[in-house]
Formats: structure tokens, sequence, C-alpha cells
């Protein structure tokens, strides 16, 4: 469940409350109850008088995709308002860094090129975008494909944008932007791994345009990127998992 709020602390009463209630589940029924991520840093009692803990968000992270993937060697890239890319080897689960770039970036830039920050509304302007439109192709400045990069990869994102674009084309350019930015990251952090499976975790993941970018990029470079059935949910699935392998009490 989501509930979009003001504050985190709003967000997190507001959907806890409407979880219980929607589910028929009595505050007496609730063992403990796990935080995670960085709004979880704004409270520090119990709620709702429960036992109440912290899970490390990439721990969370790492767990929640394993679980959800079924995978125990991956890249785990989480895209939320930026992006922190954790690596799996079996039980060893470590962040190893990330970029500044995802959600946030989407919306900040929609706000002034768009004037609008609603995702639903730059990802429906997105699916009538031109990408050629925005995009400097390897077909615009190359007679033939080069070593490894076909005709329609990226040469240059924006470049071949007109000040008369339209919003369609600038939404999908946007989009695209921010997602194939994060998928080199990610494809990058992994070199000299061996890790070929890359797990996407976030909001993100349910633009429709990942459908069409993270193929591409698959059969680029010779890796998977995998979006789990509920990879919005998967940090919160990980800390429930935190609590269950660390019994957290």
């Amino acid at each position: 469940m989501r509930i979009r709020a003001t504050d985190p602390v709003t967000s997190l009463y507001g959907a806890f409350g409407k979880y219980l209630y929607d589910n028929k589940i009595e505050l007496s029924d609730v063992a403990q109850v796990m935080l995670t991520g960085v709004g979880s840093a704004y409270i520090d009692k119990p709620v709702y008088g429960l036992p109440t803990t912290h899970a490390e968000e990439f721990l969370a992270d790492g767990w929640g995709a394993r679980f959800e993937s079924e995978l125990d060697r991956m890249m785990v890239v989480s895209m939320g308002t930026g992006t922190s890319i954790v690596r799996c080897d079996g039980g060893d689960i470590r962040h190893i860094g990330g970029i500044g770039i995802g959600g946030g970036t989407l919306t900040g830039l929609s706000r002034l090129l768009l004037k609008t920050d609603d995702v639903h509304q730059i990802a429906s302007l997105a699916t009538r975008g031109d990408i050629s439109h925005i995009n400097l192709l390897i077909g615009d400045i190359s007679a033939k494909p080069l070593p490894g990069l076909p005709m329609d990869a990226t040469a240059s994102l924006f470049a071949a944008a007109q000040a008369n674009a339209s919003r369609e084309d600038i939404a999908l350019g946007l989009i695209c932007m921010v997602l194939q930015a994060v998928g080199s990251a990610a494809i990058l952090s992994a070199l000299d791994s061996g890790i070929k499976d890359f797990v996407l975790i976030g909001n993100l993941t349910l633009l429709p345009q990942c459908k069409e970018v993270f193929p591409m990029m698959e059969q680029l470079y010779g890796v998977r990127f995998i979006i789990p059935k509920y990879s919005e949910y998967c940090t919160a699935i990980g800390a429930a998992l935190c609590y269950e392998h660390y019994k957290i009490r």
C-alpha cells in the first residue's frame, strides 16, 4: 500500500492505519513493526505502541530483491529519488554506490520543461513521443554500425532536441535519459564481478518505458534486467525479512 502525504510521519501512520483497517487486522495481531528508508529516521518511538525497529535500508533492498527474484547473486538497483546499487553474493549484501539520478531527476526536470511533476502524466505523454527527435543516435553520425554499437544505439542524450520540441518528445527524452543513466551505472558497477543479473526495484520500475529501454540495453551489453512482480515494495518486503532473518526484537 502506498499513501502520499506531505511528510514521512503522516505517510507512515496513514498507510499503516489504512492497511490494518482494510485487511481487518487488529493491533494486537501485530508482533513487530519494521521501518526502513530515509524517512524512518523521523520515527524515534514505537508506532501505535507496538514493538518498532529500524531495518538498514540497503540490507532490506538486498533481502527483498533476493526473495522476489529467487536469485542469490545479482546487483540490486533501487530506483527511488536517486539510485542506489547493492551487490548480493549469497549472504553477503553490501551497498557499493549509486548516482544522484532517479525519480527526483525526472520530476524536477519535468517541472522545468513540462510544467508538471505528475509521473503518470509524464509517462502518458511519453507514450506518444519520438525519441529520434530528442536523442542523437549512432545512425545519425555514422554510415555504418560501430563495433558493439548498432545504428539505433544512443550516441548522445538530448543532442538532437530542437527549441520547438513537443511535450511528448521531451517527456520521452527525460524518461529515457533517467533510465539509460541508471542502467549504464548499474552495468558499470558490475564490471569484473562476473555478475550479469540486475534486479530493478523502486517506483520507477512502474514506468511503461522500462519495458522498452532495458531490453535494448540487455541486447547491447549481454546482461539481464529483472523487474520482480512486487518491485515497488521490495524494500518493505526486505525489512520484514530482516526481522525474520536476524530475529530482531
